[in-house]
């Protein structure tokens, strides 16, 4: 799950009526020795607010397993504790919360089960990027509860004032950049959030960057290859020539430029157009939704930032129940559709994305848009991605190299130089052999 406030969890809710959804697939698919027994108790770690509701709704539809919902901490304090009871053996959940970046690491430890046999049936009802994140081949490790496929929000009054058109192309934004500040000193089409890794990573996978691959038992490291080099070599031009900023994001000063228009785009994923509204009201109206800018006119592919999953434990004793849990929680019709309204979690399943009430939803922020149309277009051309087993280290070594590159310390490609070398330091005293 995107924690969008610190900038990544989601606090804003709103009031819905709870519907009790029908039984679906899920009695069927457990033996009648488990259907008839006393109800099997699974438990779910989550910090998703209210996601009781959804867990109420499961435990109505399914009379022989029962989940009880405990909150073991939001992100970091969560992993802590699952690494802790991976340690001694004890004391962990059925099914746990997992950010999508970093269901690796978890399995570099032999954490997770296999679900392949009951979840593999239901992988068409996913897009092609958001399942290949899950594990690998008919492996499935984990459910996908929410995703962050990348978009573009802009200031439509910035850019009719300008004569300016959404850039299609990124030569296209950086033609766009130049004329707009030069046209308005005290205006940016964009701020660059190369304090974010994950931001930047994002931009990044739809070039086709592959950080960190596997070569049978050994890593192999390429942060700073070519698809890096020509990513820092474009976003340093528009650096250099002081026609976009690079302040650091979720702060009072950023908030503020978007919502004066200082800053004319935000490029961003799923889940910013609700998280928008919240921090730029006195510009309501004035946004707009328009596709990613491409590098290769003649494709259409995107990347994500933010989402998370529902994961089964090696160590459960009632796997059945426990996959049971994680894939109806995420496919139930009536259980994904209150994600939308009551968590406001951007959807991973193609029904919901391509569902008139949600993607033709039409926000007077947005000046009557369907912005939702234009993220669900990005989910279904989201790359397949590979993270590294330590892909915190990674967003925390990028964060550190081009924030010191900004403030002086060489470009932004002797910032991934650096980086590399970090990774691979790290990785070498973790004990991966590095090709």
């Amino acid at each position: 799950m995107s924690k969008i406030l610190n900038p990544l969890g989601r606090t804003m809710q709103r009031r819905d009526f709870l519907k009790v959804a029908g039984a679906g697939v899920a009695l069927a698919a457990l033996p009648a020795a488990v259907r008839a027994a006393d109800p099997v108790k699974i438990v779910l770690w989550s910090w998703v607010p209210d996601l009781q509701l959804q867990v109420d709704m499961f435990n109505a539809a399914h009379p022989g397993i029962q989940v009880e919902l405990v909150n073991a901490g939001q992100g970091d304090p969560e992993y802590q504790a699952v690494r802790a009871g991976l340690q001694a053996g004890s004391g962990l959940p059925d099914v746990v919360q997992i950010e999508f970046q970093h269901l690796e690491s978890f399995r570099q430890l032999d954490a997770f089960a296999d679900i392949g046999p009951w979840a593999n049936p239901h992988k068409d009802e996913f897009p092609e990027g958001t399942w290949s994140q899950l594990g690998k081949g008919d492996v499935v490790n984990a459910m996908p509860q929410d995703t962050g496929p990348m978009a573009m929000l802009y200031r439509k009054d910035v850019f009719d004032k300008h004569g300016i058109t959404p850039p299609k192309t990124w030569a296209e934004f950086a033609d766009a950049a130049k004329k707009l500040h030069a046209a308005d000193p005290n205006v940016f089409l964009t701020n660059a959030l190369f304090s974010s890794g994950d931001w930047v990573n994002a931009l990044l996978w739809p070039m086709g960057w592959k950080p960190v691959t596997r070569d049978g038992d050994k890593l192999v490291i390429n942060i700073n290859d070519k698809i890096a080099k020509d990513f820092a070599a474009y976003w340093q031009d528009l650096i250099t020539a002081g026609v976009i900023e690079t302040k650091p994001g979720f702060t009072n000063e950023w908030y503020t430029g978007l919502d004066t228009g200082r800053y004319a785009t935000w490029l961003t994923a799923g889940w910013g157009p609700v998280f928008l509204t919240s921090v730029a009201k006195t510009s309501a109206g004035q946004w707009r939704a328009a596709d990613l800018p491409q590098w290769d006119a003649s494709k259409f592919v995107t990347g994500n930032w933010g989402g998370s999953t529902l994961a089964v434990m090696k160590a459960t004793q009632h796997l059945p129940e426990a996959a049971e849990v994680a894939i109806w929680l995420n496919i139930d019709p009536e259980a994904t559709k209150l994600y939308t309204t009551k968590q406001f979690f951007f959807p991973t399943t193609k029904a919901l994305l391509s569902s008139p009430e949600w993607a033709g939803n039409k926000m007077d922020f947005y000046g009557g848009q369907a912005v939702n149309e234009v993220f669900a277009k990005s989910s279904n051309a989201v790359a397949p991605f590979d993270w590294s087993p330590f892909q915190s280290v990674i967003y925390q070594s990028m964060a550190d190299e081009f924030g010191a590159s900004i403030n002086g310390n060489g470009t932004l490609s002797d910032a991934f130089d650096r980086i590399q070398d970090a990774v691979v330091a790290y990785a070498q005293e973790q004990g991966f052999t590095v090709a």
